[in-house]
C-alpha cells in the first residue's frame, strides 16, 4: 500500500465497492471491467481506477478485475479480516435493533458485550450478546480487547462516556447519539458520527429540487 494520505472521499467509497463486489460474487460474476463496475455503481470508470490506484495495482488491462480477488483486497484494506472486538453501550430500541439485525460479523466485528443502566435488560442476553450493568464497564474494558464502542445513549452523557472510554484505552467509536463527539489532541481516537437526519434531509433536497 502506498504511503500517501488517502482522501476521506476515497475512504468512504471503499465500503460501497466492497458491498457491490460482494453482490457481484453472489450473482456469480467472475470478472468485471472498470466500465461495467462503474455502470453498476453510477461511478465513472476513471474514478474507480483513480481510487484503486491509491492502494496499488488491481486488475489487468484488457481483462478487468477478478471480482472475488478484488473483493478480498478491498476487504483487507478496510480491515474486515482484522477480527475487531466491539461492545455496545445503550440497549434501548436502537441498540437492540442493531444487536438483533446488523451483520457485525460480515464486516469483521465480533460483539463481545453490551452495557446499560436499566435493570430490565441488565443480566439478559440479546442475540447471544450478554448485557451488563454500567458499573462493570471499566473492569470489562481493562480485561478485554475492545477496538470499537457503539454508542446508543442519550446526548447528555455521550461525550462524558466517550471520555471515560478513551481514558480506558478505547480508540474507535461508532456514535449514534446524534451529537458530534471529539477528542482534541488525541489524533489516534477515531469517531464515526452517524446522523440519520442528514440522510433524510439529503433525500428531502433531492425530491424538492427534481
Amino acid at each position: 500500500m502506498k504511503k500517501e494520505i488517502i482522501s476521506d472521499a476515497v475512504i468512504r467509497r471503499l465500503p460501497r465497492y466492497y458491498r457491490q463486489l460482494t453482490e457481484l460474487c453472489a450473482r456469480g460474476v467472475v470478472r468485471i471491467s472498470s466500465q461495467a463496475l462503474g455502470q453498476e455503481m453510477n461511478i465513472t470508470a476513471s474514478q474507480i481506477r483513480q481510487d484503486f490506484s491509491c492502494f496499488g495495482e488491481f486488475g489487468q488491462q484488457g481483462y478487468g478485475y477478478n471480482v472475488e480477488e478484488l473483493r478480498a483486497e478491498i476487504g483487507h484494506i478496510l480491515g474486515v479480516d482484522n477480527g475487531h472486538h466491539l461492545i455496545m453501550i445503550g440497549v434501548g430500541n436502537l441498540g437492540r435493533a442493531l444487536l438483533r439485525n446488523f451483520p457485525f460479523s460480515q464486516t469483521g466485528f465480533s460483539v463481545e458485550a453490551a452495557f446499560d443502566i436499566s435493570p430490565t435488560v441488565v443480566g439478559s442476553s440479546i442475540n447471544g450478546v450478554p448485557v451488563y450493568g454500567m458499573s462493570e464497564l471499566d473492569g470489562f474494558v481493562r480485561s478485554h480487547d475492545v477496538d470499537v464502542v457503539v454508542l446508543t445513549i442519550p446526548q447528555s452523557v455521550a461525550q462524558d462516556t466517550a471520555n471515560r472510554l478513551i481514558d480506558l484505552g478505547v480508540r474507535g467509536f461508532w456514535n449514534f447519539t446524534n451529537v458530534e463527539l471529539s477528542s482534541p489532541g488525541n489524533d489516534d481516537v477515531k469517531f464515526e458520527n452517524i446522523h440519520f437526519a442528514d440522510s433524510l434531509l439529503t433525500l428531502s433536497y433531492r425530491i424538492a429540487n427534481r
